[in-house]
Formats: C-alpha cells, sequence, structure tokens
C-alpha cells in the first residue's frame, strides 16, 4: 500500500476506553507515535464517565460492535446472512468452528461471538483497511477476532494478560493458540504456562512487559516529598480493583496488626469493584474505620499525587477460588518508579519484578502477619529501605520503559503486516 493509504492494525478490545486499562490504551498511542494506523473495534460502550490523559491524545477510529443478541439481533443476522451468501466456503467454516465450540462448553456467548465477528467483516472491515487484527485479552475479544480472521482471511493475533488465561478452558485456549499468527504476554509465569498448554503448536508466543511511562514518571519525581525516615502516621497506599485476586481482605488484617502493634497510620485504597460492600463490612468489623479510606476510581493524574504522599505500597495478590490471579500489576511498578517501597505476596508473576530483599519485600500470600511484619520493616529500616527504593527504581528504569519495550512489539506487527501486504 502507498504512503497515503498505509496498511491499518485492527484492535479488538473488551471495552474502550476503560480507565482500569491504561496499558492498553498507552501501548495504542505509542504504536500511533511509531507510525501506526489502528482502527479500534470495541465490544463494549465504555462505562466510566472519564478517562486517562493518554486516551485523550489517540487519533484511532473507533467502532462499536452489538453488545446484546436480543437488541441488534436483526442487524446481526443481516450482516451475517450477506457474509455467508458473498463467501459461502469461509462461513460455512467460521460456522463448524463455532459449533464445535459450543458443543465443547456449550455457552451461548460462542453464538454471539460469531455474529460479532460477522458483522464485524461485512459492516465494518472494508471501510476500516486493517489487513491484521489483534485482540488484547484471550477470552471474549479473541474469539471474536479468530471468528473475524476466519471468515475474512485477515490474520489475527492476541495478547493474553492474566484473568483471560487462568478461567479459559485450556482446550478453547489452545484452539486460539493454534490459528493465531503469533501470541504476546506480558509476563514470563504466562508465557511458561501457555507454552507447557501447547508444546506441540509452532505459534510464537512472545513475552513483552507492558512498561510505564518512564518519562512521565522521571517528570514528576522531583515533586515527590523527600525520602527520609518516615515519621507516623505513616501513609499506606493501595491501588487495586476490588476483587478476590488482590488480597485486600489480608492488607487489611496486616493493617488491624499494626495498629495492635502500636504504629500510628493511615491507609488509602484507590479503586473500585464488586468487592466493594463487602471490604466496607470487614474494615467495620476490624474497627480500622478511622485510618483507612476508599476513594474509588480515580484518574491518573490523581492517583500520582498519593503515590508522592505515601511512604509505602501494599498489594496482597493471591490465586482466587476461580483461577484468576493477576501477573504484574502495572501499579507494582508505578510505585517502585516512584520510589515508593512495595510489600507484595510471592505469587504468579510478581516476583519477575519484587524480588525479595532487594527491589521489594514479598510475603505468603493470605497472611496478614507475614505482611504486617514486612510493612514494619520497611517503614522502619532506613538502611533497607533506601537499599530496595535505589534497587527498584534502577530495575524499572532499565526493563520497563514502555518507550523500549513497544520497539519489540511493533516489529512484530510490522513483520505481519509486511507478511499479508506481499499475499
Amino acid at each position: 500500500m502507498s504512503r497515503s493509504n498505509p496498511p491499518v492494525l485492527g484492535m479488538i478490545l473488551k471495552g474502550y476506553p476503560r480507565i482500569s486499562e491504561t496499558f492498553i490504551s498507552n501501548e495504542i498511542l505509542l504504536l500511533e507515535k511509531l507510525g501506526f494506523s489502528i482502527h479500534i473495534f470495541s465490544m463494549r460502550q465504555p462505562r466510566e464517565t472519564f478517562c486517562h490523559d493518554s486516551v485523550k491524545q489517540i487519533k484511532a477510529s473507533v467502532d462499536y460492535l452489538p453488545e446484546s443478541l436480543l437488541t441488534h439481533l436483526p442487524s446481526l443476522l443481516y450482516h451475517n446472512g450477506m457474509l455467508a451468501k458473498k463467501s459461502p466456503k469461509l462461513y460455512k467454516e467460521a460456522f463448524q468452528m463455532a459449533l464445535r465450540r459450543f458443543i465443547r462448553k456449550h455457552r451461548h456467548a460462542t453464538l454471539k461471538h460469531l455474529l460479532q465477528a460477522g458483522y464485524l467483516v461485512h459492516k465494518l472491515l472494508p471501510a476500516s483497511r486493517a489487513v491484521h487484527l489483534h485482540a488484547h485479552f484471550a477470552h471474549s475479544p479473541t474469539s471474536v477476532a479468530m471468528f473475524a480472521g476466519r471468515l475474512s482471511n485477515v490474520p489475527f493475533s492476541f495478547t493474553a494478560h492474566a484473568k483471560d488465561i487462568y478461567t479459559s478452558d485450556p482446550m478453547q485456549l489452545q484452539e486460539k493458540i493454534a490459528h493465531a499468527r503469533f501470541v504476546v504476554t506480558c509476563t514470563q509465569y504466562n508465557k511458561d504456562y501457555l507454552t507447557e498448554l501447547s508444546p506441540d503448536e509452532t505459534t510464537p508466543i512472545h513475552r513483552i512487559y507492558h512498561g510505564i511511562d518512564i518519562d512521565f514518571f522521571s517528570h514528576n519525581k522531583a515533586l515527590c516529598k523527600l525520602k527520609s525516615k518516615p515519621c507516623p502516621p505513616y501513609q499506606i497506599l493501595t491501588v487495586a480493583r476490588l476483587t478476590p485476586k488482590k488480597g485486600l481482605t489480608t492488607i487489611y488484617k496486616a493493617l488491624r496488626n499494626l495498629l495492635d502493634m502500636g504504629f500510628s497510620i493511615r491507609h488509602t485504597l484507590i479503586g473500585d469493584g464488586e468487592d466493594r460492600h463487602q471490604l466496607l463490612a470487614l474494615i467495620k468489623e476490624l474497627c480500622i474505620g478511622d485510618v483507612t479510606q476508599c476513594l474509588g476510581t480515580l484518574p491518573h493524574q490523581d492517583v500520582l499525587e498519593y503515590y508522592r504522599q505515601s511512604d509505602l505500597f501494599v498489594l496482597g495478590c493471591e490465586i482466587a477460588p476461580n483461577g484468576d490471579r493477576d501477573g504484574i500489576p502495572n501499579v507494582i511498578i508505578e510505585s517502585m518508579a516512584m520510589e515508593v517501597p512495595v510489600v507484595a505476596t510471592r505469587i504468579s508473576a510478581i516476583p519477575e519484578v519484587i524480588i525479595d530483599e532487594k527491589t521489594g519485600l514479598l510475603v505468603p500470600p493470605g497472611r496478614p502477619e507475614k505482611m504486617a511484619q514486612a510493612m514494619v520493616r520497611l517503614l522502619t529500616d532506613m538502611n533497607l529501605r533506601n537499599q530496595i527504593v535505589t534497587a527498584a527504581r534502577k530495575l524499572v528504569m532499565d526493563q520497563f520503559d514502555n518507550k523500549i519495550l513497544i520497539q519489540d512489539l511493533a516489529a512484530i506487527y510490522r513483520r505481519s503486516i509486511h507478511e499479508f501486504s506481499r499475499q
């Protein structure tokens, strides 16, 4: 294609924009700055009333797929019927794939994903000029991408993150890997799991960390309060969705332990989620309401101010009953960049960035007494604290600069687009 009509990378997302998925909007923005033309296909309308500043800089066009079968069935059936008439062989192959998947799991969402893919391919894909489809998250967005790829003969790939990997049926996930041009994932822990899941597949699986905007944090570093010896009341911060895998129950019990030991503390929780009412009840039960505040979801710029004010960051990640778990929460990387020492749990890929006793302290999940002990160490042992703060920021600068990491991802996309353009 000519410079005036460049190839387009199509991004299939669960929702856009989403306040909790800064890593996706950052990736899109960085790719655009590298010269990529991107078209977003979102499966859901935005649910928040505000967005991060990075979203406002994105130039990509956005199309929203029909969310509801009931409301949009006539339009979905029309475009799928027209596509089946135009490309009967491709549609038969996609339908047979959907039927196999439905028989395997008996999930009606499979039919919805096929219909959404048909709508995308017939109504939206031609005008978008997308020559490669990439989905973020290995569950429903990748299902739509896989069906759309089969219906259009356009290659697809996907990025697997955390919950989407470990709550997916392994056989369904294997099939997606087998049909993808390539797979990206954000931790070595995830890559090892996906590789073991499909040992005979030739699909490349790439580990590329998300990283953070080093310039953003470096620019604001001088505004942080001096990291001299913390003074009571100690300011403790947690940024997390209010879900079981974040281990917030462990954190609040650890805070109770600190109070029982005589420490003066203040804890701030930023985030929202389905466990909000249970956590508020726990705070009341533990009688810690006067030293805690739950602020809900905030824009990134506001969160940055709380990093500046904090003496310690704590996160209690664990494996949820349904298998859900974190990868490397970006808030840990951000805290390290802001020279706020971190106490976290030894779970999933967190040890890839929190090297115990070197770049932070790790404790077993679900052990509030161990967490409290680690928090005390980082609040009172200045030699340990200074060593960890220095080493943690250096690790982030060396390995988690998203402007460097995006180069690897861009090279992978370019190869796929170039191969397709030569066909």
